[in-house]
């Protein structure tokens, strides 16, 4: 089963506000664990970069404007991704950036259907407890020292791993659902009893005649009464 773990970084919260796509991150991955392969661009938003973006990524104007648009880089996207699930960490804000892009060039929205969204995998399986996903990092002993800023690659990548553990993760021997049986011989030694006489419980007569000597010496026995 092919899976796409997917981020994106923005040059803010809402495209209807006119902010737009800077960096889109994809890992392939079949049943549920990476394969390695992996699509990654950066994208020149064709505007300048708030402070509070730049804070969030460090992905400046001057670094993005000679990368290419969206327009140039939207098939390959779209290609990559072919028709599998995405999974994706809040996917309502990154679909609705990429879909904004996608219609902006008249090409067909994703479809939200096709998204599986790990924050409300997390809210469900921890109610309560923190969903994002450095907290998840935390959560399953994932590494995630490198995340001194948010990047749409790594945070793929440390997604996948995410997901993985949020799914059940990986299986004893990666075996992916097939158990494996392991054929050993067992050599049994059986230890011969040694079989003892039988134990006499019979009185013998001299105990007969001691004991009818003792009762004899009782003192009006209740039983002679």
């Amino acid at each position: 089963m092919r899976e796409i773990a997917l981020d994106t970084e923005t040059t803010g919260l809402n495209p209807k506000s006119g902010h737009r796509v800077v960096e889109i991150g994809c890992v392939e991955m079949t049943n549920h664990i990476a394969t390695g392969e992996v699509f990654h661009v950066y994208i020149n938003p064709q505007r300048d970069m708030p402070d509070e973006a730049f804070k969030v990524h460090g992905l400046s104007e001057a670094f993005l404007k000679d990368h290419p648009l969206f327009s140039a880089v939207a098939d390959d996207f779209l290609d990559f991704i072919g028709d599998a699930p995405l999974v994706i960490h809040n996917a309502a804000f990154d679909m609705g950036f990429l879909n904004w892009e996608l219609e902006n060039l008249g090409k067909p929205a994703l479809e939200m259907a096709r998204s599986i969204d790990t924050v409300q995998m997390a809210r469900k399986k921890f109610p309560g407890a923190q969903a994002n996903l450095d907290a998840l990092c935390r959560r399953f002993g994932i590494d995630n020292s490198n995340r001194e800023l948010h990047g749409a690659l790594l945070d793929a990548q440390l997604l996948a791993d995410v997901y993985l553990e949020l799914m059940g993760g990986r299986q004893t021997g990666l075996g992916l659902g097939v158990e494996e049986t392991v054929e050993t011989e067992t050599e049994v030694h059986v230890e011969k009893r040694q079989q003892r006489e039988a134990r006499v419980f019979t009185p013998t007569t001299e105990e007969l005649a001691a004991h009818a000597q003792f009762i004899d010496a009782l003192k009006d026995p209740i039983w002679k009464a």
